[in-house]
C-alpha cells in the first residue's frame, strides 16, 4: 500500500489497529469541507468522531456482535489537497482503491458528502453490480452548485453517474427543490420508510451492498452538529430499525459524513456518529 496516502498521527477509533495485517476493514478520514454551503466545520469530523469513540461499549446489544472480536485498521486521514474538491474526490478514490487492495472492505469518515463519489467509484469498479443506500436529509441530486459539479449538494447525482448498475435507493429524503423530488418520485428511487427500503432491497438479497450516511438524517434535537440541520429528521431507533435489515444484506463499504462538532457544545453528535460508525464497523467485518 501507498503509505503516502494516509496520516497516521492523531486519535484512533476505539479497538483499532494501526497496520492492517489479518484485518477485515480498513477505516480512514477524509477532513474536507471546501464546498459546503451553509455552515462549514466537518473537516473537523473525523477526528471527533475518534475521540469520542473510546467513551463507547464495544458490544453492540443488538447486533450481538462485539468490536474486541474484529481486526480493524484505522489508517488516519487521507492527505488530501486543499481547495477544489475535484483533486481531493480523486485522492478519496486513490485511498478507497488501495484499501481494496488490501483485502479490506472500506468505511470511510467525513468531511463532507461531495467525497462519497471518489469512495463508491473505487468501490464499483471491484463490485460492478454495486447498490447504493443513501441516509440524507437533502436529495443531493443537484447538477451543480454554488459554480461546482463536485459540491456537496450534487453528491448523489455524481455518484450515479458512476455507479454502473444505477441501483440507488434514496431512504427518507425530506428536503430538495421542485424538480429533485419530481426525479425521487418518477424514478421509484425514493423509500419513505425502512419498511419501504426492505421490499426495494430484497430483489438483490446478495448483491454487494454501499451505504452512505449523512448525519443530516438524523433529527436536529439528537444531532445538532451538522452544517445543513432538516427538521422532521429521524432518531436512534430509526437507524437500529435499518441496521437490523442491513444485517440480513451483504455490505461491502460505507461512509458516515458531515459531522460538524464544533457546532454542537455538548459534543452528542459526534458520540452519536461514534455509535453509527461501531454499528458499520460490525455489519461491515461480518462475513
Amino acid at each position: 500500500m501507498n503509505t503516502n496516502l494516509f496520516d497516521a498521527d492523531g486519535a484512533i477509533f476505539m479497538g483499532s489497529q494501526r497496520t492492517p495485517e489479518h484485518c477485515r476493514v480498513g477505516l480512514f478520514g477524509v477532513p474536507y469541507d471546501g464546498t459546503t454551503s451553509f455552515r462549514p466545520g466537518t473537516r473537523f469530523g473525523p477526528a471527533a468522531i475518534r475521540d469520542v469513540s473510546s467513551g463507547l461499549e464495544t458490544y453492540c446489544p443488538q447486533l450481538d456482535r462485539d468490536l474486541d472480536d474484529l481486526s480493524f485498521v484505522d489508517l488516519g486521514a487521507v492527505e488530501i489537497p486543499f481547495g477544489a474538491p475535484e483533486p481531493v474526490i480523486a485522492k478519496v478514490q486513490q485511498a478507497t482503491q488501495a484499501v481494496l487492495e488490501l483485502g479490506l472492505k472500506p468505511l470511510m469518515l467525513g468531511g463532507e458528502h461531495s467525497i462519497s463519489s471518489g469512495a463508491v467509484a473505487a468501490v464499483a469498479r471491484q463490485h460492478p453490480d454495486l447498490v447504493l443506500v443513501q441516509l440524507d436529509a437533502h436529495a443531493d441530486l443537484r447538477h451543480e452548485w454554488l459554480g461546482s459539479h463536485h459540491s456537496h449538494a450534487c453528491a448523489m447525482r455524481r455518484c450515479l453517474e458512476i455507479l454502473p448498475t444505477g441501483n440507488l435507493f434514496q431512504l427518507a429524503i425530506r428536503s430538495g427543490t421542485k424538480a429533485e423530488f419530481q426525479e425521487l418520485h418518477s424514478s421509484g428511487r425514493l423509500m419513505p420508510t425502512v419498511d419501504a427500503l426492505r421490499e426495494g432491497l430484497a430483489p438483490h438479497k446478495g448483491r454487494p451492498i454501499y451505504v452512505t450516511v449523512d448525519l443530516d438524517w438524523f433529527d436536529p434535537a439528537v444531532l445538532p452538529g451538522t452544517g445543513t440541520p432538516e427538521p422532521g429528521g429521524f432518531f436512534w431507533p430509526d437507524f437500529a430499525n435499518l441496521i437490523s435489515l442491513l444485517k440480513e444484506h451483504r455490505l461491502v463499504g460505507a461512509d458516515v459524513v458531515e459531522l460538524a462538532p464544533q457546532l454542537d457544545s455538548s459534543g452528542v453528535s459526534a458520540v452519536l456518529a461514534a455509535k453509527v460508525t461501531r454499528s458499520l464497523l460490525l455489519l461491515l467485518g461480518d462475513g
